[in-house]
């Protein structure tokens, strides 16, 4: 891996990965998915190209995808089979490998800065379910009605899932999970995921998303990693963190490196999309889907918003 650039950055988003098509999303939903996905881009650049470091510019693009309907976490998320919405986030520091993660939590209005705030300003790792939720009025986080969270599409949703018979893993997963990656100016990475699950989960279900070494990882020794998809193969592969380990003892990039772990997620029956930002400013997305929302921006003037699989 070549010596970290001093001056160079790098900003990787996603909003989900699936059977993504033309054929399956509509002019507006496309449009709305790259303006926000945009935005998204926006937010933590301006923090990057200001000498910010790499775990404000993912906390602040996560909060824009949190905020956004079009994307399955925050505002918008899936509702459990009790009709519920219950989120889930994480975020990873590499400079340090300090982490925090929340589960379960329904009336934080931005469930990746009550990551933030697990990590900076308590002694845990992971928080849950009403306890997340009063550690983060204590603090001063914005809470909300659970029913803002909810928007009538999820609703709709779930009736057609369950009039089907049908249970969580049979649902068209159109919209998805969200999260970013980030390489600062000082050469430092960082990672976060934020996530309201499947829709239709049931007896308190957690995926990968908070899962620190699953769906959310950051180590400046290798890489960051955030993912989405069928969760439960993400954390039998221990996903994140394998990507990192296969960049620090095998030398791989990383993209090979993200090849490789895809590939056994596939093998175990699992689906999905990851993106990894390494400390030599490089960075990869991968999917197995057909499409993935995606973008990328860095120091040296690219930008690129995708979404389907033919796009480069």
């Amino acid at each position: 891996m070549t010596p970290p650039d001093p001056c160079r950055w790098t900003l990787m988003v996603h909003g989900g990965s699936g059977r993504i098509t033309r054929d399956t999303l509509d002019a507006a939903g496309d449009a709305n998915a790259r303006t926000a996905l945009g935005r998204a881009l926006d937010a933590g650049t301006a923090i990057l190209a200001a000498g910010g470091t790499a775990v404000e510019a993912v906390e602040a693009a996560i909060r824009v995808l949190e905020d956004d309907p079009h994307f399955n976490a925050g505002r918008g998320a899936a509702l459990s089979h009790e009709g519920r919405i219950e989120l889930d986030a994480a975020i990873m520091d590499g400079r340090t490998r300090n982490a925090g993660a929340v589960a379960g939590v329904t009336r934080t209005r931005n469930p990746i800065s009550l990551a933030r705030t697990v990590m900076r300003a308590s002694p845990h790792v992971m928080m849950a379910g009403s306890g997340a939720d009063a550690f983060a009025a204590a603090h001063g986080l914005e809470q909300v009605a659970p029913d803002w969270f909810e928007i009538p599409q999820r609703r709709a949703q779930l009736q057609a899932m369950l009039a089907d018979g049908g249970d969580a893993f049979d649902v068209d997963m159109k919209y998805g999970t969200v999260g970013a990656v980030a390489r600062d100016t000082a050469g430092h990475v960082a990672a976060a995921t934020s996530t309201g699950g499947v829709t239709g989960k049931r007896w308190g279900r957690i995926g990968d998303s908070p899962l620190i070494g699953a769906g959310t990882w950051a180590d400046d020794r290798g890489c960051a990693v955030s993912c989405t998809g069928s969760g439960e193969f993400f954390v039998r592969a221990a996903a994140g963190h394998a990507i990192d380990a296969r960049m620090r003892h095998l030398g791989e990039d990383a993209g090979t490196a993200t090849d490789a772990v895809l590939a056994e997620i596939v093998a175990m029956g699992g689906t999905g999309g990851i993106i990894v930002a390494a400390p030599d400013g490089s960075s990869a997305w991968r999917f197995s889907t057909p499409g993935m929302y995606r973008a990328v921006a860095d120091s040296a003037g690219s930008r690129q918003i995708a979404i389907y699989g033919d796009e480069a």
